[in-house]
């Protein structure tokens, strides 16, 4: 599935989904009223875009330190040939909340979210045994709230 493959009824809904859910008994019901379809419309239309590629990731975004939790940026250099196999195994671990390939000497960047902060540590190690190759962790210094929406 391709952007080329959306109606006009799922872009208002992309569009309108990354403002947020409501906070009301059936957030689901109440966006499905403002865009004017019924309610199962919008869950199907939800779920074919996740099944399409369109969504990699639709869920809510917790504050894992908030919560108790731990949270870095991580890198790895990986060497072209061994990517895929690299990216299997870093994928593979639970706490990997987002893997991305980057054009950069350091080419996959991930997220981990832990349960602990010091599980944080333990989890690189893990994926250093697991990859054989040096993880660099990068954890944040300062929190900056940038909104971003990317029109459909």
């Amino acid at each position: 599935m391709t952007l080329d493959d959306l109606d006009g009824v799922d872009r208002r809904l992309l569009n309108r989904l990354q403002d947020g859910l409501p906070l009301v008994a059936r957030p689901y019901a109440a966006v499905a009223e403002e865009l004017g379809i019924a309610e199962g419309d919008l869950l199907n239309r939800l779920e074919r875009l996740r099944e399409g590629g369109i969504l990699s990731r639709f869920g809510p975004m917790y504050h894992a330190e908030r919560l108790g939790g731990g949270l870095t940026l991580a890198a790895l250099a990986v060497p072209e040939s061994d990517f895929e196999r690299v990216s299997e195994a870093v994928n593979a671990f639970p706490e990997v909340a987002h893997n991305y390939r980057r054009e950069h000497e350091l080419n996959m960047w991930f997220v981990l979210a832990t349960e602990t902060p010091s599980r944080i540590k333990e989890v690189i190690e893990e994926v250093e045994e697991a990859t054989g190759l040096p993880v660099y962790n990068m954890p944040k210094e300062e929190e900056f709230h940038v909104r971003l929406h990317l029109p459909v």
